[in-house]
């Protein structure tokens, strides 16, 4: 494997490599031009199905190997995956890889060491949103605790976050635990030494120029004292002592100068007690940290095969069922009950014939009157 250089893939009259540049991932032990050319030249054509054929390879191989060193297909598998798609995202699948391989061998002790495991872990926090969380993990389950590929990572990602006394202390964890190689830590060791002592200098440099005068500025519109008692004279220094201060203005007002009497405490480093890594404590495997993490995850799925909850024209999503038959009489009160047909018929008879009485009464008073 070679690093690419951009002056050899121009004047290989790559178009794809300038198109793309920007979006390629960068890879520690860098990438293979000849992969990379083929991968761009292949997302220019369009999709193809030589990927999935390779990865259904990698796949079928996974299945049916019945070696002595499985983890040796899953390195080959993940090294391909990201020299196929420099360009990461979830094409790649790299973060479901990673997760797989690692929970694959977690049973299996020696592999805990293997350099080649190791390295897959690391990339496995690189691409988690908490990856101290990983490292520590690590450490836990004795994972990686001889290597010093663990040590480099978790320190520079103390360092990313700009907590430089714990990005030391890892690495002082990592010689006490004899990491291999040696000479690599001690090598990144001093490198993040260096670092640190020029970001100490630079910030000194910058107290320094804050602590000296600034130049004093002649102000505009500035009211000067005069000099001289009989005749008024503008002096000749317009600034600082030379401007009178504007009555029922605002006063600035400057750092609060500390009594004789106050005592100020230095810090002693020295005497601060230095918290460096706790010692790795085995436990039970549970799950990854970011698979014990996740909360409320679905599974994607087709969107033509979700049905969508009918609405009525009314609103109502569900239309309520109709209420049950009652399986029983309920108690009505005599006075309350209803009259039957026959009843309502005789009533109307009785009413009928009163009508009749009354007018035939009638008739006969005034017979009576007419005969008087």
């Amino acid at each position: 494997m070679t690093n690419i250089s951009v002056s050899e893939m121009a004047e290989g009259g790559d178009v794809e490599w300038e198109l793309s540049k920007e979006n390629i991932q960068p890879l520690r032990r860098g990438r293979a031009i000849s992969a990379l050319h083929q991968a761009l030249s292949q997302q220019q054509d369009g999709p193809t199905s030589a990927i999935n054929q390779q990865r259904q390879a990698f796949e079928s191989e996974l299945r049916t190997y019945e070696g002595d060193d499985p983890l040796s297909v899953w390195d080959r598998y993940i090294k391909w995956t990201e020299q196929t798609f420099p360009q990461g995202g979830k094409e790649s699948n790299l973060t479901t890889l990673l997760e797989r391989v690692v929970t694959r061998f977690t049973e299996e002790k020696h592999y805990h060491n293997d350099p080649r495991y190791v390295d897959l872990w690391i990339k496995f926090a690189k691409n988690c949103q908490e990856p101290l969380e990983i490292y520590r993990y690590m450490q836990a389950q004795g994972i990686g605790v001889t290597q010093a590929s663990l040590y480099i990572a978790w320190s520079e990602e103390y360092e990313d976050q700009g907590n430089f006394r714990k990005a030391d202390l890892v690495y002082q964890e990592g010689f006490r635990k004899s990491a291999d190689p040696h000479d690599k830590l001690l090598q990144f060791h001093k490198a993040l030494q260096a670092r640190v002592s020029r970001q100490v200098m630079m910030n000194v440099e910058e107290e320094d120029s804050d602590d000296e005068p600034k130049q004093l500025e002649r102000v505009s519109l500035a009211d000067l004292k005069h000099r001289g008692k009989k005749k008024a004279v503008a002096p000749i220094n317009r600034t600082g002592a030379g401007i009178r201060s504007i009555p029922g203005g605002l006063k600035s007002q400057g750092a609060p100068v500390l009594g004789s009497n106050s005592r100020l405490v230095i810090f002693d480093e020295n005497k601060a007690q230095s918290a460096g890594p706790s010692e790795p404590r085995l436990e039970a495997w549970v799950a990854p940290p970011t698979s014990r993490a996740k909360e409320n995850e679905q599974k994607p799925e087709r969107w033509c095969d979700v049905k969508m909850p009918q609405k009525s024209k009314f609103g109502h999503t569900v239309m309520a069922p109709p209420p049950p038959k009652l399986t029983f009489q309920p108690f009505v009160e005599e006075s309350d009950q209803p009259p039957t047909m026959g009843e309502q018929t005789k009533r109307q008879q009785a009413g009928a014939l009163k009508v009749q009485q009354k007018c035939l009464s009638t008739k006969i008073c005034g017979c009576i009157r007419t005969f008087n």
